[in-house]
């Protein structure tokens, strides 16, 4: 056995970072112990099922597939699943005004579907392109004026503003930039444009269409993670919350207090990776840093039809449509939903306690069944039953100021020497699976080889670039 069993590692949070982190510190021979808030491993990433009349339905929180470029991180991947890691292609639409779009915006796909006023002054938007500068510095301005500045007005007007205002709660004029450099696919509107030049190149950067899925849902990766960890001897302590740290003298972190079935209990450790939400874990350690996080609400229901559509996901721009994404889980695996049905999930973003988080869920199902009338979905489709389920840390909320307030984070956190943060609430990042499960890895070989890797695991990834472009998936 190692001497390095002897070191015990606490590890906070059971998703894609704290599981990867686990599993490179028991290989590494230390002693894990993993402790998770909720009554189930893999965080976001986790997959519900639900029995209904018809059989059994799966839902995951949100919408997830796995690309990656990392070949070692595909390799353990493709070993721990097997023939249960399946293929998929995404499709996605914008649904706005009863139209259907592309997604990514196609400039073929726009003269076809869109109205004349679009297009009109799209054309005069695209003029105004070639007289123009743009900032290039995402992080000095919102994100309205980023897409203002290479899409014009009309475009942001039609396929932005009212979409980003319900995804964020606050005007887009005050949503910092640096989230549009990373999710917005094309370059400009003279990108656009140049794609329909024959022999043409355009420097459009395109999404991965293909990606790796798991055939019982994208949580069962998790699962069947933590059951190897468990036979490796990790302890998962789930249906905990931990609440309390001590912190001796010279700012090293003891123990970890946490709830458990009522009872408070500690646990001793040498060293602690936290995957918390960065401003949970600051208020623990008595600092309140201002950082906040936008919540999600799914409404998830069967439908008594074998499919609704050809489409991963189905964008939702129409301000008084309450959800921002239509998903159809059975495009993802059609082991989602019993043989001839299919089903419906709604993501609705929220805040923790605000009037959709807070309303009864027959409430909610009558008002999501209304919409998905106007979106040409027949509600009498729907068997009627339904489940909701809630994430209150979904996204970071990217303000104009939040990236000075991360810094003050990062900076009264970085005091404590036998503590790193990792993952996408931990690191307060908006990033996808496999950066999130590198993340873990890093922060365990950290431990392992004792060099300080805390400011990379904050900025890793963090390319001005779309974040999915690639994949080895």
């Amino acid at each position: 056995m190692s001497i390095s069993s002897n070191k015990h590692i606490a590890v906070l949070g059971a998703g894609p970072a704290g599981l990867m982190a686990a599993w490179e510190l028991v290989e590494a021979g230390y002693q894990v112990t993993v402790i998770e808030r909720d009554d189930h491993v893999g965080g976001m990433c986790a997959t519900q099922t639900f029995s209904g009349k018809h059989g059994e339905y799966r839902f995951d929180f949100g919408g997830h597939r796995f690309i990656t470029k990392n070949p070692k991180l595909l390799d353990f991947v493709d070993k721990l699943m097997g023939d249960e890691l399946l293929y998929a292609q995404r499709k996605s639409v914008i649904r706005y005004r009863g139209r259907i779009y592309q997604y990514p915006l196609a400039m073929l796909d726009l003269i076809k579907n869109a109205p004349l006023p679009l297009l009109v002054g799209g054309a005069i938007d695209l003029g105004k392109q070639f007289f123009k500068s743009k900032p290039q510095d995402q992080s000095t301005v919102s994100f309205a004026e980023w897409i203002e500045s290479r899409f014009g007005t009309t475009l942001y007007k039609h396929f932005f503003e009212g979409y980003t205002a319900k995804l964020w709660g606050i005007d887009p004029a005050f949503l910092s930039g640096d989230w549009a450099s990373q999710r917005i696919s094309l370059i400009d509107l003279k990108d656009v444009a140049r794609r329909l030049l024959p022999g043409r190149r355009s420097s459009v950067r395109t999404y991965a269409r293909q990606y790796r899925y798991p055939k019982w849902g994208f949580g069962q990766l998790y699962t069947r993670l933590a059951e190897e960890l468990e036979k490796k001897g990790v302890e998962i302590v789930l249906n905990s919350d931990v609440c309390g740290l001590n912190i001796d003298a010279d700012n090293q972190i003891e123990s970890v207090m946490y709830n458990h079935q009522g009872k408070e209990q500690s646990l001793s450790c040498d060293q602690v990776i936290s995957t918390l939400p960065l401003p949970l874990m600051c208020k623990l350690t008595d600092f309140d840093s201002g950082l906040e996080f936008r919540a999600l609400r799914f409404i998830n229901m069967p439908m008594e039809t074998e499919n609704i559509s050809d489409n991963t996901w189905q964008y939702l721009s129409d301000p008084e449509i309450l959800g921002t994404r239509l998903q159809e889980p059975k495009r993802r695996s059609s082991f989602m939903a019993p043989e001839g049905r299919s089903s419906v999930m709604i993501e609705i973003p929220c805040n923790k306690g605000d009037e959709v988080w807070s309303m009864d869920g027959e409430r909610l199902q009558q008002r999501v069944l209304r919409d998905l009338d106007s979106l040409g979905v027949e509600s009498k489709l729907a068997t009627g039953e339904y489940f909701t389920s809630y994430t209150e840390h979904a996204y970071p909320l990217m303000d104009m100021p939040y990236q000075d307030k991360r810094e003050k984070a990062i900076s009264h956190l970085s005091q404590f020497d036998n503590l790193i943060m990792t993952g996408r609430q931990g690191t307060f990042r908006y990033i996808f699976t496999d950066t999130a499960m590198e993340m873990g890895m890093m922060a365990a070989q950290s431990v392992i080889d004792g060099k300080e890797r805390r400011r990379e695991i904050f900025d890793f990834r963090n390319e001005k670039t779309v974040i999915e472009v690639q994949s080895v998936a």
